[in-house]
C-alpha cells in the first residue's frame, strides 16, 4: 500500500538518530484515513486494507521496507536552550516519493518512548491527536505550507499526562523534518563535518537549486532561502488568525512548514497580544510577536551555520548579519503581499501598507472577529447594502466606518468592478477556520467515542473559502460560555 521507502535521513551518519522501533499498543482502531493524501503519497486506494492500514498506523506493525527511527534535535524553548532534544514520541518510518516527484517524510507520533524521551514523553493523548489532524488539514485547505495527517488512531490505551487520558497515534507526512533545531544539535557539539552534511542534505531535498554553488557562498545561500520561506509562511499565519504557541527553534522547519501543532489556536476578536499556550505565561509567542520571533530564530539559524558560512567567524557573523537585516523587509513584503489579497487589491500603491493596518486598528478598536470582517468584506465590496451586517460585528462602528471610506476609495481605482473584486476576494478570505470552541467540542465527544463531530468539522473545513448551506453554525464566534482561553501542548 506505501510507495517504496527511500530510507534517505537513515543512510546518514549513525549519531544523527537512535533507531527505535514503535511500541505496539493493546485494542488500535483506526480512526480517521486521508484519502486524497493517500492518494498523493502513491497509494493503491482500490487494494485498501483498514485492518493491515490500523496496524501500520498505530506501529503495531512496521510497514515493509521502513527502518524506523527517532531523530536528534537541540533546540532553544521559550529562549532558553536545551542542547539534547530529539524525537520522544514520533518515529519517522522513512521517505516516500508522491506522485509529483517530492520526496515526503512519513512519522508516527505516539510510537512509545524513544532514547530521546523525557518526562511524559512517549504515548500521545487522543485529543492532541485530532487537534493535529483537524488544523494541520484546515491549514492545508487554507493555501498555509504545512505538515499533513495521514490517519489518525485510537490506541485503546490510557495515556498519563495531566490526567488520564485515551491514548492515540498520528501518522504525520511533511518536505522533511530538517529544524533549525537539528543544526543547532551539531552546532553545540563543534561538529563541522555532521552539519555540512546537514546542510547539503537540506539543500539538495529542499533549495537544490543551491546544490552547484562553491561552498563560499552556498551556505550562506540557504540560510537566505530558508529565512524567505519562514518570512512568507509567517506572514501566511497572520493573515489567517493562526497562533501557533510553540515558536521554538526546534519547531521551526527548515523546509518552511507549519510543524508540531501543540497548543496552536486561531484568533477570533482581533488582539495582537491573544495567547492561548498554557505554559506562554509571558505571551513570548503572541499572535503579534510572532514575526519577530520568527526573525529570532532565524538568528539562531545563522549561528548554528556561521562554521559553514566563512572560515573566518567575524567575516561570517558580519555576511550572515547583512542577510538577516533584510529579514523584517522580506516579512513586512511577504504580509502586504498577504493583506493586498484580503483587500481585494490588485494594484500595488504606496498606501497600501498603512491601509491594512489601519484596519487592524479599526477591528481592534471594536473587538470585531478577525476571520468575518474579512469575508463580510467581501460582500460590502460587491454592494453597500452589505455595511450594516459588517458593522454588527463590531463594538465601535465608527472607527470602521471612517476606513471604509478610505478603502471604497482605493477600490475605485482598481481594473475590476465590485462583484469581480468581492469574487477574488471570497477566494483568499475564508469562511471556515478551526474555531476553537468547535475543535473542543469534537474532541470531548471524541473522548466519550463518538467520532461523527469529528468527522463534520473534518469534512467542514476541507472546504474553508465556499458556503456550505446548514452549517452555518461553524462560521460563528463562540459565544461567552463557549469561549476556550487556554490550550495544552499534548503531541
Amino acid at each position: 500500500m506505501f510507495s517504496p521507502f527511500t530510507l534517505r535521513y537513515a543512510r546518514l551518519p549513525a549519531h544523527f538518530f537512535a533507531r527505535f522501533d514503535p511500541v505496539p499498543v493493546e485494542a488500535p482502531h483506526l480512526i480517521a484515513f486521508n484519502r486524497p493524501l493517500a492518494e498523493e503519497l502513491g497509494f493503491d486506494l482500490a487494494a485498501f486494507d483498514e485492518r493491515q492500514a490500523t496496524e501500520w498506523f498505530s506501529g503495531n506493525v512496521v510497514p515493509p521496507g521502513a527502518e524506523p527511527l527517532a531523530q536528534a534535535y537541540a533546540g532553544h524553548q521559550f529562549g532558553n536552550f536545551v542542547p539534547s532534544l530529539g524525537d520522544g514520541r514520533a518515529v519517522l518510518l522513512g521517505e516516500v516519493t508522491d506522485r509529483h516527484g517530492r520526496l515526503r517524510d512519513v512519522q508516527l507520533k505516539g510510537a512509545g518512548r524513544t532514547p530521546f524521551s523525557r518526562g511524559g514523553d512517549g504515548r500521545a493523548p487522543l485529543g492532541p491527536v485530532l487537534r493535529e489532524y483537524l488544523v494541520s488539514e484546515a491549514m492545508h485547505a487554507l493555501g498555509v505550507p504545512t505538515t499533513r495527517s495521514l490517519a489518525a488512531v485510537a490506541s485503546g490505551e490510557r495515556v498519563f499526562r495531566r490526567i488520564p487520558e485515551p491514548g492515540g497515534v498520528l501518522t504525520r507526512v511533511a518536505d522533511s523534518h530538517l529544524r533549525v533545531g537539528t543544526f543547532q544539535y551539531f552546532a553545540a557539539r563543534g561538529d563541522i563535518d555532521a552539519l555540512r552534511t546537514l546542510a547539503d542534505e537540506a539543500i539538495a531535498r529542499h533549495y537544490p537549486h543551491l546544490d552547484e554553488e562553491p561552498p563560499e557562498t552556498r551556505y550562506l545561500d540557504l540560510f537566505e532561502a530558508v529565512q524567505q520561506r519562514q518570512a512568507a509562511l509567517v506572514a501566511r499565519w497572520m493573515g489567517v488568525g493562526f497562533i501557533h504557541g510553540v515558536m521554538n527553534t526546534d519547531n521551526t522547519s527548515v523546509a518552511g512548514e507549519t510543524i508540531d501543532y501543540g497548543p496552536c489556536a486561531f484568533m477570533e476578536a482581533y488582539d495582537p497580544r491573544t495567547v492561548f499556550s498554557s505554559i506562554d505565561e509571558r505571551g513570548r509567542y503572541a499572535y503579534g510577536n510572532q514575526p519577530g520571533v520568527v526573525q529570532w530564530n532565524l538568528a539562531r539559524f545563522a549561528e548554528a551555520l556561521l562554521p559553514l558560512i566563512d572560515d573566518d567567524r567575524q567575516r561570517g557573523i558580519e555576511r550572515a548579519t547583512r542577510v538577516l537585516e533584510a529579514c523584517p523587509g522580506q516579512y513586512d513584503a511577504e504580509w502586504l503581499a498577504v493583506m493586498r489579497a484580503k483587500l481585494g487589491l490588485a494594484r500595488e500603491e504606496e498606501g497600501d501598507f498603512e491601509l491594512a493596518e489601519s484596519l487592524l486598528e479599526a477591528l481592534h478598536a471594536g473587538g470585531a472577529d478577525f476571520t468575518l470582517s474579512f469575508r463580510q468584506l467581501a460582500d460590502v465590496a460587491e454592494s453597500a447594502e452589505a455595511r450594516p451586517a459588517l458593522f454588527e460585528l463590531t463594538e465601535r462602528r465608527e472607527p470602521l466606518e471612517a476606513w471604509l471610506e478610505r478603502w471604497q476609495a482605493r477600490l475605485a481605482r482598481e481594473d475590476a468592478d465590485g462583484a469581480a473584486i468581492a469574487s477574488r476576494m471570497r477566494t483568499v478570505n475564508p469562511l471556515y477556520i478551526p474555531r476553537n470552541h468547535r475543535v473542543e467540542e469534537a474532541l470531548a465527544a471524541a473522548y466519550e467515542g463518538d467520532f461523527a463531530p469529528f468527522e463534520t468539522l473534518r469534512e467542514v473545513l476541507a472546504r474553508p473559502f465556499e458556503a456550505q448551506p446548514g452549517r452555518e453554525v461553524y462560521t460563528l464566534p463562540a459565544a461567552p460560555s463557549e469561549r476556550v482561553f487556554r490550550t495544552f501542548c499534548g503531541t
